[in-house]
């Protein structure tokens, strides 16, 4: 997507259509919710479009928000919540620091070895995480010989501590809650890749919402829609 042209061809003003993505990605709404808001303000917009703008928006607000992202601590806490997809449960991998500032997410078909593996890389490869010093995880047989893989070929130092302290993880399930509130409405998802775009949206809203980008602070509304309306750029 180009980002001078972020909005082209498309039937809607540019703020109308952030407004409706924004919404949908920060608040509790459905998309019939958001038609029924917008006809409030006499514009006539079918649910299945503000569907389509949040499938085009959201993995892009992820990608423009990241090199914003204030530096996470090296305290790590790794967990993974249920989402399901097409009648199915998938497993969302998600990282917290000791802040509670998100490290990273990633949506996977599997619960195993493989795919805690490649969280972990995607997290180490985030310009925003400084290298690990410790990764408080539950005990879920999988971390181990993740971590494992990753010490072995130097992806991960061999001082980096992997530990099970319960009461640490709590500061990550209680950030799920806020992913989980938003994925209800919808009532679940039709397919993996719509999910995996929503859910790119959704965690960069929980991101800015935490004041986790620079110049913003947890609180600040203002300042983080001025922040969404300045990396696309519409006029707020």
């Amino acid at each position: 997507m180009n980002p001078k042209h972020s909005f082209k061809w498309r039937h809607f003003q540019s703020g109308i259509i952030l407004l409706c993505v924004r919404w949908y990605l920060r608040y509790r709404l459905s998309y019939r919710n958001l038609e029924e808001m917008m006809l409030e303000r006499g514009l006539t917009v079918d649910h299945t479009t503000v569907y389509r703008w949040v499938q085009a928006y959201a993995p892009e607000l992820d990608k423009r928000c990241r090199p914003y992202l204030k530096q996470t601590n090296d305290s790590w806490r790794v967990d993974e919540t249920y989402i399901e997809v097409k009648g199915e449960w998938r497993y969302l991998y998600r990282a917290v620091d000791s802040l509670g500032f998100t490290l990273d997410f990633m949506l996977s078909a599997k619960r195993d070895a493989k795919a805690a593996e490649r969280f972990f890389r995607k997290a180490l490869k985030a310009n925003h995480n400084q290298e690990t010093r410790v990764i408080n995880v539950d005990k879920n047989a999988a971390y181990p010989p993740a971590i494992d893989e990753l010490k072995a070929d130097q992806t991960l130092s061999e001082t980096t501590q992997l530990r099970t302290v319960k009461y640490l993880n709590n500061i990550v399930e209680q950030d799920h809650r806020f992913i989980k509130r938003l994925v209800n409405p919808g009532m679940g998802f039709g397919s993996f890749n719509t999910a995996r775009r929503t859910l790119r949206g959704y965690e960069a809203m929980n991101m800015i919402r935490k004041g986790q980008v620079q110049g913003t602070e947890k609180g600040d509304v203002r300042a983080q829609v001025e922040f969404v309306y300045q990396i696309f750029p519409v006029a707020a």
